[in-house]
């Protein structure tokens, strides 16, 4: 399935998983697998990493990293009305544009 409704950067509040009773649940979005539906959130779904040692001066150790997790888990938040909504489209000028579902306003 193709997940076309989120994009790099969007601004996305987490509604399921380890990360909704955080007191801060809302992040930017690092990056995008849509072939899997699967997004990395900034400051999310943080994980405990372990990391080699590649080379003499660089250090090994354990790393907190953000992992991906499902597209499903996160909503779009408008940056007009600040509310997690979900996301329409329109054809404008001869481009589809995404759009707040609850505002009705267009979402670069």
């Amino acid at each position: 399935m193709k997940y076309n409704k989120l994009k790099k950067g969007d601004t996305v509040k987490v509604i399921a998983g380890k990360d909704v009773s955080k007191a801060v649940n809302t992040g930017k979005i690092v990056s995008v697998d849509r072939e899997k539906g699967r997004v990395v959130v900034e400051g999310m779904n943080v994980v405990r990493k372990t990391i080699r040692r590649r080379n003499q001066n660089e250090q090994g150790g354990i790393k907190d990293v953000e992992a991906y997790m499902d597209i499903s888990n996160v909503m779009l938040v408008c940056p007009k009305c600040k509310e997690a909504t979900r996301v329409g489209f329109l054809i404008k000028d001869g481009k589809k544009v995404r759009v707040c579902k609850k505002c009705k306003a267009e979402i670069n």
